[in-house]
């Protein structure tokens, strides 16, 4: 058996006249959300062949994550008679490469002064909106800002600062990063994206990774928990009594459907929740009401490039990257998508159903953990 051909390096390639090659970028929707390559053509492996945007006079550079899928699929092509070839190191080295060059560093006032003019309705205005909505930050608190490296936390943590310049009493935040096990070349996009915006993170250290790597079922599910718990842990050891993350808008109103149609329940994604391991902890949502679109418009528009997923397994992990689990946000994803269509207003209200629920008219609901049947109180009312 011949060696397999590993493909065509980020220095190869900018050796090439840009108008000899087109890049495939083959991700998933949610990972293209946190970053992608301007040009790109956004494909999924199975539609290369029959694509009517690609000029197959072209050499097809297959773009993934990291540079493991996309040799294969390179090669699929290759023996079909295209002429292509996988991008070493994908995205992440393409990423590393551009944040690599001095004139394409971004400049943190420039990121500053968007927040407070162009997205200050779009974005500013909503997270503060759902600080005072929620009253999620108070006299005397103390805040661990949870940045993972994508766009979302690294937007809320430069929303912090700029609340800190404003705010009308005494707080403080703490800008934290965990590292579970992050490859190196994540961990440095994570700590050059941190650098170049202005934001002094703590990093700690942990092998989470590791110990959910061979663990079949739900992997993923018990990586979010054991990182959700070393988060608690760390921050109280810094003396902070709450921490916030970076899920939006559409993380809730995905959550909400998804809860509904996958796992028969009605809830959400709580704004602020009291921890019941870590006594005198709070986990909080400050970018509760800002919307995902508005979000990597002030990436795009600042010329910023983030990660999806920092887990050093993301193109190999059988877990984090079958099938079954990767559809099923995306499948709601689009399930709103054509909902919108027709009803433009269908975010909204699965957003404000959790806001109306009338008790009246629920078979059956549960509280404090206790389930309660409409059944006993039917005659009595």
């Amino acid at each position: 058996m011949g060696q397999i051909d590993m493909g065509i390096s980020i220095k190869e390639l900018k050796s090439m006249d840009e108008s000899t090659y087109q890049i495939i970028d083959i991700r998933d929707e949610i990972e293209i959300a946190h970053g992608k390559i301007a040009g790109a053509i956004i494909l999924k492996p199975e539609e290369i062949e029959s694509s009517k945007n690609i000029d197959f006079s072209k050499k097809l550079i297959i773009c993934c994550s990291r540079g493991q899928v996309s040799i294969e699929v390179a090669e699929n092509l290759k023996e079909k008679g295209f002429d292509a070839e996988s991008l070493e190191g994908g995205y992440i080295a393409w990423l590393m490469d551009i944040m690599s060059e001095p004139d394409k560093q971004v400049k943190a006032a420039d990121v500053e002064q968007s927040l407070r003019k162009k997205f200050r309705k779009s974005i500013w205005t909503r997270f503060t909106k759902a600080i005072n909505t929620y009253d999620l930050v108070k006299p005397g608190d103390k805040i661990a800002v949870c940045i993972s490296g994508g766009k979302d936390s690294m937007l809320m943590a430069k929303c912090f600062q700029e609340l800190k310049l404003h705010n009308k009493f005494e707080f403080e935040v703490k800008f934290l990063v965990m590292d579970p096990g992050y490859s190196p070349e994540n961990r440095k996009v994570i700590e050059e994206n941190a650098k170049n915006l202005n934001i002094p993170i703590t990093i700690f250290e942990s092998d989470i990774f590791e110990s959910v790597y061979h663990v079949d079922k739900s992997p993923c599910y018990l990586c979010a928990r054991m990182r959700r718990g070393h988060l608690y842990h760390f921050a109280k050891e810094l003396g902070c009594n709450k921490i916030a993350l970076g899920h939006h808008y559409d993380d809730v109103i995905e959550t909400i459907l998804m809860g509904m149609l996958y796992g028969a329940q009605v809830q959400t994604m709580m704004p602020k929740l009291h921890s019941t391991n870590f006594e005198g902890m709070e986990l909080i949502r400050p970018m509760y009401l800002v919307r995902e679109d508005d979000i990597k418009a002030w990436r795009d528009y600042n010329g910023l490039h983030f990660i999806q997923c920092a887990c050093k397994f993301t193109d190999t992990c059988t877990t984090c990257n079958n099938e079954e689990t990767r559809s099923k946000r995306m499948e709601i994803k689009e399930l709103i998508k054509t909902l919108k269509q027709v009803n433009p207003f269908v975010e909204g209200n699965i957003f404000k159903s959790v806001e109306n629920v009338n008790l009246d008219t629920i078979v059956a609901y549960k509280q404090n953990g206790e389930k309660h049947f409409f059944l006993e109180r039917y005659d009595k009312d």
